[in-house]
């Protein structure tokens, strides 16, 4: 059997219902959980690291940074053929991206979550552990980047996102489409990746800051986070790439004091293009020095940049990495 090592962080996938507040809370460690998915040990050899009990919104990118090197000391062991990172679903394609961006190997690393509890009846994190467990024995999913599947779907870790705030059903690729399923203990990959890339970053820059657009939005915010002297900004424009007036004016300011500046959409699919040319369009963001974020989330972008940052502030440079 593969010898496959799980990196438990907490999330959803660890929780209990409180009995005082009615609400869920961490509670288990790994090797706790593991007792409860016995059909687990029966697929690999599992190793058991415990990261922490972390719900996902305490996840911060230091942590995740931390992470991806623990995953990286893990990926150059000989002896150890997968990584499955349990975490909770607020943050997790985010630390999914990071990893997939930082961690250099060929082996299987997959992220899972739970949507349910383990004091519900419909627990779903036995299913996403067994899944990712096949997927960590198939030879198909070597140099796949990192990888999240719950719910039997496989998406790769640069375009799946959390669409639904408590749907099992809840990460897709919304651009692109799942890389393939988990059915029955079967892997099947009907593609790969749209893009592999690596930020050998040694230190991550975490003062980015991410600001979301909206009708009638003017200066002030990109004008506060430029004075309190951000590393980077990155906006969520309107559509492919467009902002109010107002908006444009404070980004030039954001420019003008040598802050890289990285446009994302607002929409949830689709990239960002410089095609109109009205005041605050994308052709006049892309003339004065914007960077444009192709298919990337908000989310996404900023971890991408947080990583660049860590190699280069000239603004030329984080333009190539992401453009």
């Amino acid at each position: 059997m593969k010898n496959v090592v799980i990196i438990f962080t907490g999330g959803t996938f660890s929780m209990i219902i409180d009995k005082k507040t009615g609400g869920a809370v961490p509670h288990y460690h790994g090797e706790e959980l593991l007792k409860m998915i016995p059909e687990a040990p029966k697929l690999a050899n599992i190793y058991v690291h415990n990261f922490g009990m972390y719900p996902g919104p305490h996840m911060t990118p230091e942590l995740m940074f931390e992470l991806s090197k623990t995953v990286q000391m893990y990926a150059d062991k000989d002896n150890i053929d997968g990584i499955i990172i349990t975490h909770g679903t607020d943050t997790l394609e985010e630390t999914a991206y990071l990893i997939d961006l930082s961690v250099k190997t060929e082996k299987p690393i997959v992220l899972i979550g739970a949507m349910k509890t383990s004091t519900e009846p419909d627990w779903d994190g036995p299913r996403n552990l067994t899944d990712a467990l096949h997927i960590c024995n198939c030879e198909n999913s070597r140099g796949m980047g990192a990888l999240v599947c719950l719910n039997g779907e496989i998406n790769a870790a640069s375009e799946v996102t959390k669409t639904h705030t408590e749907d099992i059903e809840t990460f897709h690729s919304l651009d692109f489409g799942a890389l393939g399923f988990v059915e029955k203990g079967r892997v099947i990959y009907n593609r790969l990746p749209r893009k592999l890339e690596k930020i050998d970053s040694g230190k991550i820059v975490t003062d980015v800051d991410l600001i979301k657009v909206y009708a009638g939005i003017n200066e002030k915010c990109f004008k506060f986070s430029a004075d309190s002297g951000v590393s980077g900004l990155v906006v969520e424009a309107l559509g492919v790439g467009n902002v109010p007036p107002k908006a444009f004016d404070g980004i030039m300011y954001a420019l003008e004091k040598k802050i890289p500046v990285v446009l994302t959409s607002r929409c949830p699919a689709g990239e960002t293009l410089d095609i109109y040319s009205y005041p605050g369009a994308g052709k006049w963001l892309k003339k004065n020095g914007v960077i444009f974020a192709d298919y990337l989330n908000g989310q996404k972008a900023r971890i991408k940049l947080m990583l660049t940052l860590g190699i280069t502030s000239d603004v030329n440079e984080i333009r190539k990495m992401f453009e």
